[in-house]
This record gives structure tokens, C-alpha cells and sequence, in this order.
């Protein structure tokens, strides 16, 4: 079945997707693209080790290892080799700016002195049996003619047209997924669809009994856990897959490949529901809402702790980016707030404990004023409060023409 998805890159800039559906000769010629970048890829990838290794034991004379002397490479390794020669330049150019990109933010985040489990990591080889073929085109690497995508090198692919592009596109990324199927993502200039005004706010807490907790009951997002429905279903792949792996050095059997295609597919599909749930509720609350303040929560810590299967499934980040994705797509007001102390403090007077609340205790009193509410509901007024709206009513109605406060 055809799927397209849309999702925005920053400003002024979208991604649409869409499955292609590719012959014996197209898919033989884009595997053969994708063994020259990949060669490519690993090259670079001992380059700039030996320049490493170089700049160790002489500081004095150091070399570089930036996209001039990669480029440089590429131009002596295809006028050496008849074989690379015989592929497109485009894709194969592409692949060095990635590898340069890459190896820049590794070495940004050296410089910075992350710790390591925040560091980028340098670029490593790309092995045949592991990594995805990925191949991207600019603009004068592909053409669209009769609903066909061409590629430079003359292969010609078949794009399941779920929607129209609403743009020229300017770079296509033509990759396969772990389950198999071949898609064409391509990037266009995104045109903002604003929503008339209704003069409402809305705060958002994010959770693992609720995914989302708002300042409105009719806005709340409940736990959806797909994962969970489906459990039954990963628990057999995954033992599957792990009496079928192949020993380390040996080729995996056919029927090692079939139960890691099944395993692909049913996580792709929880995925896909987990996607469609967030942006569904996020297109909800953007059309009811002019401002929204949004917890900046980042819910990596919870993966080392024992609500970590849950949290997952929750898909609390995939959720976040698709709330910020949907107000930019239709300029709405979005305020992300710092989620310190947001259960410790009184929405209602601005106090805050003295010490922090057990996860088990899930109604919030005030010791000041004497309020009680749900502690999720308190935490979404807080997030109000700090981002400035400060709503007249629990609802976050603003009185009619009243202008939106900048956030403090």
C-alpha cells in the first residue's frame, strides 16, 4: 500500500515521502550506486584515520581532511578507477558532504569536551550486510517526467503518487528501510497554512500514565500502547531472529532474513501508529489553540529506569516534534519550558515544596494556599505560568482582542 508522510525540516522547508515500486533492472542499478558510495564512504572513513594518526606523531606538520581534499580524492579515484566511473557523480558527491558533516559535529563535540555518552561518534565503515543503501540526489541529479523519477545514470523508477508535491523539489533521497521497500523522500519549499484565531492557550505536561496532560480534559492524549497490544507478536520475532543469528563472520540463513523482515514489520507498523496518533492530537490542539506551552522534556534518562518499556511505547519525543512540526506548519505561538521543579511548584501561588514528590502520589497540595489538584494538571498551569500566557480560567480562554503576553 502507497504511503507518504510529511514532516518539516525548519523553516520554510518540507519532506514528503512516498514508496516506489522498482524492477529487477532499476534495483540491480541503484544496489550497484550504492556499493560505489559505500566504497566511497569507507574510504573516506580511512582517510581520515591515516590523517589522524598522522597529526599524533608529527604536530608540526598536520594535515587536513576536510570536503576540498575529500572531493579531490573522489576526482583521482574515478579518473584511476573504470568501475566508480561508470557511476553517477552526484550521489557520490553527496556521500562526502555527509561523511564531512558527520565528522565535523564528531570533532565539534571533542572540542567542547562532552562526555562521551553525549559525543557524536566519528564516522565508522559501512558494511555490505548492515548498512541501508542510501542515495541522494540534488537538483541536477534527478528530473521527474511523466510521473517517473529518473535518476542520473539512467535508472528510472516508479513513485506511488499518494498526493501531489506542492513544489519543485530541490534534493530527492532515494533509500530502502529495514523492511525491504524502496522510497523517494523529497524536500520543497513548505508554504504555512495558518489557522484563524481563537483566542485560547493551552499548557502541556508530558507523562507515561498520560502521554499528554493538558489545561484542557478535552486535549488530553491517554497512553495509547501499541507496543503493548502487540507484544505477543515482537516477543516471537525476536526469538526468532535470535535462534536463527548467524554466528559472528558467517552469512545469515534465508530463514534468518525472513524473521528479521518480520520483526522489521511489525516494528514499522507500531511506528507508523505511534506517528499517526501524535499527529492526529497535534493537529487537534493547533487548530483549538492560538499559544501553546510545552514541557522541554527530553525523555532519553527514562530508558535506564524501570518505566522504560513503557515510556517507549508512550513515544513521548515523537510526540513533542510533532506538536512543534504542526504550530510552525500553521504559525501558532509554541514556548518550550524548562521542566525543573514543574511538580514541585503551585500553579495557583508560585510556592514550591520543600522536597520532591514520590511518583506515587499523584494529587498536589499546596501547603501555602491550601489548592489541591491532579499533579499532572498542576504540572500543565505551571508551564502556562512560566511561558508568560497565564490563562484567566483553567480552559485558558483569554478575553476577546487581548493581545498574547511575551513569555518571561
Amino acid at each position: 500500500m502507497a504511503t507518504s508522510k510529511r514532516q518539516t525540516e525548519g523553516a520554510g522547508l518540507a519532506r514528503y515521502t512516498y514508496r516506489l515500486r522498482v524492477s529487477s533492472t532499476a534495483g540491480t542499478a541503484l544496489l550497484a550506486e550504492w556499493d560505489r558510495c559505500r566504497w566511497i564512504w569507507n574510504e573516506c572513513v580511512a582517510k581520515s584515520r591515516t590523517v589522524h594518526a598522522h597529526n599524533r606523531a608529527h604536530p608540526d606538520d598536520k594535515l587536513a581532511c576536510g570536503p576540498a581534499q575529500l572531493d579531490r580524492m573522489l576526482t583521482e579515484a574515478r579518473a584511476a578507477t573504470p568501475w566508480l566511473r561508470e557511476g553517477a557523480s552526484v550521489p557520490q558527491q553527496q556521500i562526502i558532504r555527509d561523511f564531512a558533516k558527520s565528522r565535523s559535529k564528531a570533532l565539534k563535540d571533542i572540542n567542547k569536551r562532552l562526555p562521551m555518552r553525549q559525543r557524536a561518534g566519528m564516522p565508522r565503515h559501512k558494511k555490505k550486510r548492515e548498512a541501508l543503501p542510501t542515495l541522494n540526489y540534488t537538483q541536477r541529479g534527478f528530473r521527474l517526467k511523466g510521473g517517473c523519477l529518473h535518476l542520473a545514470g539512467g535508472i528510472a523508477l516508479t513513485v506511488v503518487w499518494s498526493r501531489e508535491l506542492p513544489a519543485t523539489p530541490s534534493s530527492v533521497r532515494v533509500y530502502r528501510d529495514a523492511v525491504g521497500h524502496w522510497c523517494a523522500s523529497f524536500v520543497v519549499a513548505a508554504e504555512a497554512q495558518p489557522f484563524p484565531e481563537t483566542g485560547a492557550v493551552l499548557g502541556v505536561d508530558w507523562g507515561v500514565k498520560e502521554t499528554a496532560t493538558t489545561t484542557s480534559n478535552t486535549h488530553d492524549l491517554p497512553h495509547p500502547q501499541h507496543g503493548r497490544k502487540a507484544q505477543a507478536k515482537l516477543t516471537r520475532y525476536d526469538r526468532m531472529t535470535a535462534r536463527r543469528r548467524p554466528k559472528k563472520g558467517q552469512a545469515g540463513s534465508k530463514g534468518y532474513r525472513e524473521a528479521k523482515k518480520e520483526r522489521a514489520k511489525a516494528y514499522a507498523k507500531i511506528a507508523r501508529q505511534r506517528q499517526d496518533t501524535a499527529r492526529k492530537w497535534a493537529k487537534r490542539v493547533v487548530r483549538d489553540h492560538d499559544a501553546i506551552a510545552v514541557e522541554d522534556f527530553r525523555p532519553k534518562f527514562l530508558a535506564k529506569t524501570s518505566m522504560a518499556r513503557k515510556a517507549a511505547d508512550a513515544a513521548i519525543g515523537a510526540t513533542k516534534t510533532a506538536l512543534i512540526e504542526m504550530c510552525r506548519k500553521h504559525r501558532r505561538d509554541i514556548r518550550l519550558v524548562n521542566p525543573a521543579h514543574t511538580t514541585m511548584d503551585c500553579a495557583a501561588c508560585g510556592a514550591r515544596t520543600k522536597h520532591a514528590l514520590p511518583l506515587s502520589e499523584r494529587t498536589y497540595t499546596c501547603t501555602a494556599c491550601g489548592a489541591v489538584s491532579p499533579r499532572d494538571k498542576n504540572s500543565a498551569r505551571v508551564m502556562l505560568v512560566r511561558a508568560g500566557l497565564n490563562p484567566a480560567g483553567a480552559e485558558g480562554v483569554r478575553p476577546p482582542g487581548a493581545p498574547l503576553p511575551e513569555a518571561a
